[in-house]
Order: structure tokens, then sequence, then C-alpha cells
């Protein structure tokens, strides 16, 4: 076919989720119709380091790509290599902070590219979980109780963030970087020695933590992709952890019995809710492209929001494409739809 496309691929990136970026990365490759497109492929290392790498895509699945020097080019600049030059649309397929935050999304608006995804603001918003939640309360989604502080004011006062977190969330409690995904950095804590551990933990990523009241309930998702206009929210799903809570291990581990179950075992009211309540918070964060929105479903049937996911993962594994194939759109057609949702955020001003 004539005329194909260039896709410039991203992966990897800087974050505590370069692992899920590259097996998500694998998935898409193998995904993208190559009738349809070529791909220039752009690697970038836990310490920030961009190459363009032309070797096998399953050296990108087990990390090994980095020592494939036949086919990697480090000493380019993306503003003025060929190969970046020839890119159509980029595909970050990054997860977490430098990758999902807003960060390279305003690279691609430097290059004057389009790309796959949300624009600047919406990463942004969407990767904080404190700006996010005010967002989704200003629309009226429900949200669990929480507190939010930055290191700042916890090497102020310790004893008085301790305090107030318990005295407005009781325990078990939920400690959070305020940017991050994948449950990086995530710790469920019983009592205040398990609280202080978590926090100094927490800190290891993130300058701002959030931590929430512990909800009972049933963790529902629900996958968003927004093209030519419309917002579609896909049927929802539930995730069964294997272990107290779905932390990283129980999502990624190949040991772990972690369960999806799509659709999810709720009431038909309920999964409407669940998807009227996606696309209300896609459209919060002023969304485009695509995103995932987690939810949880207590046993007197409220609905409380927990995250958005502007760039979901895309492993064997993941909620995002398992959601679709149950709503009728399979893996290589929901590629194909997201590269074609493909735009820029801004508008160049010219006279």
């Amino acid at each position: 076919m004539e005329n194909k496309l260039n896709i410039g691929v991203v992966f990897g990136g800087q974050s505590g989720e370069h692992e899920v970026s590259r097996v998500s990365a694998y998935n898409v490759l193998g995904a993208i119709d190559r009738n349809k497109y070529d791909i220039v492929t752009i690697g970038i290392t836990k310490n920030g380091k961009w190459y363009l790498y032309s070797g096998a895509y399953e050296k990108i699945k087990d990390g090994s790509w980095e020592q494939d020097v036949d086919h990697l080019v480090g000493d380019f600049s993306i503003f003025s290599h060929p190969e970046i030059a020839k890119v159509d649309i980029f595909f970050p397929v990054l997860h977490g902070p430098m990758g999902e935050d807003g960060t390279i999304q305003g690279v691609f608006e430097m290059l004057n590219k389009p790309y796959v995804g949300c624009g600047v603001l919406s990463s942004a918003v969407g990767m904080d979980k404190v700006f996010s939640k005010i967002m989704f309360e200003s629309v009226g989604i429900p949200t669990g109780k929480y507190v939010y502080f930055r290191k700042k004011d916890w090497k102020k006062d310790a004893e008085g963030k301790l305090k107030e977190a318990e005295d407005a969330l009781g325990y078990p409690i939920f400690v959070k970087p305020a940017n991050m995904g994948s449950s990086v950095g995530i710790t469920k804590a019983h009592d205040r020695n398990e609280l202080l551990s978590a926090i100094e933990e927490a800190f290891h990523y993130d300058n701002k933590l959030i931590l929430e009241a512990f909800v009972k309930g049933r963790e529902i998702e629900c996958a968003v992709l927004d093209q030519d206009g419309v917002t579609r929210a896909s049927i929802p799903g539930e995730v069964i952890p294997s272990k107290e809570f779905y932390d990283y291990e129980a999502k990624y581990s190949d040991t772990e019995d972690s369960k999806v179950e799509i659709p999810a075992n709720i009431s038909e009211a309920l999964r409407e809710k669940v998807r009227e309540y996606a696309v209300k918070a896609f459209d919060a964060i002023e969304g485009s492209g695509l995103s995932r929105v987690d939810f949880f479903v207590t046993a007197d049937d409220r609905i409380l929001i927990n995250e958005v996911n502007t760039l979901p993962g895309f492993t064997n594994i993941s909620m995002y494409p398992k959601m679709w194939e149950a709503t009728g759109i399979g893996y290589t057609e929901l590629v194909d739809r997201i590269i074609a949702t493909a735009d820029r955020k801004r508008v160049t001003v010219t006279k």
C-alpha cells in the first residue's frame, strides 16, 4: 500500500513502570497493521537516554534491546533526525511519570506532531491523583475520603499529618504517591507503625502523597475511547485480586492468580452507571483518545471513582484491551482505532 503512515512508537521511560511499558509496546507493535503503517521505534532507558531502535521486538519485551548495539542509534536530535522527521503520528506506550503526565506530550506538541492519547493538561491532571479527584468531585462523581500532603509539609509537622489522616480516614489507610501508576509505591497500612513505613516508602516515588480511606468494595474498571467527537465506554470488567489489594505484583506477575471477570457481575443498571461516570470523568479532565477509569462498587451499590489512567496498559493481561474485546473490538482493530484518534491538542496560531 502506498502512502502508509509512519507511526513513532515510544516505549520504556524513566518511571517505575518501565518494564510494563516494554511489554505493552511489544504487544502494540505486534498488533499494528503493516499494510497500513510503517513503524519508527524509539526507546527511552530508565536513565532517560533516547535511542532509535530497529531490532527485534522480542528484545523490547525482555529488556535486552539496550544491548542490541547494531540496531541502536543514540546520537541524534529529536528535532532534526530524518527518522523522527518522517513520523506522522506518535504512539507513546509509556506509563507513569515522564510518559503519562504531560511531559512527553509537550515534546510532541513542540515537534508539531499528532499523537495518541490525552494532551498535556489532561495527562497531567489524570496522573495526579489529587487534582483528578478534585475534578471528579466538581462534576458530581462520588469519591472516597482522602487527605494529601507534600514532603515539605511532612517534614514540618509529621505528627500533625499523621493525626489528620487517622482522624479523617481511620484504619486501614491506603498510602499512594500522588503521581504514579500500576500500584507502584502503594501500601495498605493497618496501624501507625505501618502508616509511617508506608509514607516513607511512597516518598521514594513522589514528593506529594495521597492517603485514602479503605473502601470495602469490588474493583470495577471501564475503558473509554474517544473517536470522531464521540466518546464511548466499554463493557465494565471486575478485578478480583489475588492479594489483599491489587498491587503491582498481583497485576503483572505470572505467579499470581488475580482474576478478571468481563462483564463485571453487577446489575445492568450499575454497569450503565459505571459507563456514564467513566465518560463523565474522561470529560472532566478534558481527555482525548483513550483512558481506563477505575471504580469501587460497594455492597450497598454505591459507586466511587478511584482514578483515571490516560495511557492504560496494553500487556496481554491488561484490562483495557480485554474490555474492548468483550465489547466487540479486537486488539488489532482497537490499536487501529486508537491511532485514528491521534491529533494535536493545541492549535498553532498563524497569521
